[in-house]
């Protein structure tokens, strides 16, 4: 299984972009996905998560702002981020796993992770 995290860079605050993960190698159409984001010297945040048949999830820092979606088509399972903040600014993952957990927020509960993309938002 390999998922392809892609999309990130720099962006003013107020700013947008769409993270991109694709996935190889699982059966994609079921398989819920998350994003999380790391700063250096934290632990790996919870931001959004999704799965078939699921209502989205979302960390109440994100929520209103960022949306999770999914192309099936594609294999590929996006990020949109809308009015970045500086606070933001973090390396993202992508996330998943065989099956829908009520853990989803929690990141030792995933199975595959993408190699991260690098997002900066400056004030």
């Amino acid at each position: 299984v390999q998922l392809q995290a892609s999309g990130g860079g720099w962006v003013q605050a107020g700013g947008s972009l769409r993270l991109s993960c694709a996935a190889s190698g699982l059966s994609f159409g079921p398989s819920p996905m998350a994003w999380f984001r790391q700063t250096p010297g934290k632990e790996r945040e919870f931001v959004a998560a999704g799965g078939i048949g699921r209502t989205s999830k979302y960390a109440d820092s994100v929520k209103g702002r960022f949306i999770i979606s999914r192309d099936n088509g594609k294999n590929t399972a996006y990020l949109q981020m809308n009015s970045l903040k500086p606070e933001d600014t973090a390396t993202y993952f992508c996330a998943s796993r065989r099956i829908w957990i009520t853990t989803y927020h929690k990141a030792d509960v995933y199975d595959y992770w993408g190699q991260g993309t690098q997002v900066t938002v400056s004030s």
